[in-house]
């Protein structure tokens, strides 16, 4: 069983100062829509502020924060899985990409994962060979190169 939560600080930090920039605008005059995008800011933060991610018990499991966008692939339908680099410009988030889809809360180090299907995905991690470890054991694959 392997999991792993990887806390993007620099996102949280990032949304949290302009939050509260935005708050403190709001010292001198209410202004709905200011506190509107203050409060969007915040729970922005709260839900993409980590990403969980776990083998075992035959599947493939990740989630952003408190579990908000879980995605379960039983370990059956995973071909591979290798280390690679996300470029800088793919971003954080869930992203659409050239080589599939990205969920990555910090970084630029990913795990590709492979599917039986053809199609591919990338789960961002400061631990991209521990997570690769885990999954090829999980579905005894040979090492990729």
């Amino acid at each position: 069983m392997y999991r792993h939560t990887q806390v993007g600080y620099l996102t949280l930090i990032v949304i949290l100062v302009a939050a509260l920039g935005i708050g403190a605008s709001l010292l001198n005059e209410a202004r709905p829509v200011a506190f509107g995008v203050a409060a969007l800011l915040v729970i922005i933060a709260v839900l993409f502020s980590s990403l969980t991610v776990a083998v075992g018990d035959g599947e493939l499991r990740f989630h952003f924060g408190p579990g908000f966008w879980r995605k379960r692939i039983a370990l059956s339908d995973v071909k591979a899985a290798t280390s690679t680099q996300s470029s800088w410009w793919e971003g954080w988030g869930i992203r659409v990409t050239p080589r599939g889809m990205l969920y990555n809360v910090s970084g630029t180090n990913a795990v590709e994962i492979e599917l039986r299907s053809g199609r591919q995905f990338r789960i961002g991690t400061d631990e991209p060979e521990a997570l690769v470890q885990a999954i090829r054991a999980a579905i005894s694959v040979p090492h990729r190169t």
